[in-house]
């Protein structure tokens, strides 16, 4: 057994019924291609590769990579490197469809991961993530509620989400100390009219002062008060209150003073 290294985050799955259970729930079909972060030792490998003739492993931990080509060979295709610096394009490109992407995602850089996926969603037809379950409610939290913020918006900007079904922690080892849980997001929505780095600021800043008004925190970022007044909505509301298209839509007014504000985020 591999001793999992706390620095890359590992906890491996040791539960089959639930690699099972991921691996039922894709929206794969047989001659898809699976694109797996963090494969490990395998232990979901195995039942990926009963689904679908072309599995890709994305694998930093060279431990890992080596009991991976021993146990599957050629049928598993290994890449040894950080997954934020795989480009989905050229995996697109190479095997001539987009993949469907699946693992087990470390808690430390799940936002990195997600963000990864979202800056490539031209080039990914759906993903099926386990995630800290406290993480996977705010990828599908509503206006209004605490789990509801910058994560949520962007989400459902770029995917239709859905979360699937909790995992408990006892399913790991190590035993982390949080459950999990697995959400499905399906790429492909109509790209955004808007420009995407405001977009981003916006909601982040905003969302980084949430406490206060909308108006308040767009005049922090430099704003004008006549710039403002151009924008039909209701700036008095908080973050939390703006559903995703209303994001959208209020970025739309403000573009045009855009370049008057620090883009920095």
């Amino acid at each position: 057994m591999l001793a999992p290294k706390k620095s890359l985050g590992q906890n491996f799955l040791r539960d089959e019924n639930i690699a099972r259970k991921i691996v039922e729930s894709l929206h794969a079909l047989p001659n898809d291609v699976l694109l797996e972060i963090g494969p490990g030792q395998g232990d979901l490998t195995k039942f990926l590769l009963e689904r679908t003739a072309t599995v890709v492993g994305i694998e930093l931990d060279t431990r890992a990579a080596g009991i991976l080509r021993e146990r599957f060979g050629a049928r598993l295709v290994l890449l040894e490197q950080d997954v934020r610096t795989v480009s989905l394009e050229e995996i697109a490109s190479r095997f001539g469809r987009k993949p469907c992407v699946v693992g087990n995602i470390p808690y430390y850089i799940t936002s990195e991961i997600l963000f990864w996926l979202y800056d490539q969603r031209a080039w990914v037809r759906q993903a099926t993530l386990m995630l800290q379950a406290e993480v996977a409610s705010r990828l599908v939290a509503r206006t209004e509620t605490k789990a509801y913020g910058t994560l949520s918006v962007f989400t459902q900007l770029y995917a239709d989400t859905e979360l699937l079904f909790k995992v408990s922690r006892n399913s790991f080892h190590p035993r982390p100390q949080v459950d999990s849980a697995v959400v499905r997001l399906e790429f492909g929505k109509t790209e955004l009219s808007v420009d995407e780095r405001l977009l981003r600021n916006v909601v982040r800043r905003t969302f980084g002062t949430r406490r206060k008004t909308l108006r308040n925190g767009l005049r922090m970022m430099g704003f004008t008060e006549n710039q403002l007044e151009e924008v039909d909505i209701d700036l008095a509301k908080r973050p939390e209150e703006l559903s995703p298209a209303d994001f959208v839509r209020m970025c739309t007014l403000l573009e045009p003073y855009s370049t008057t504000v620090s883009m920095k985020f």
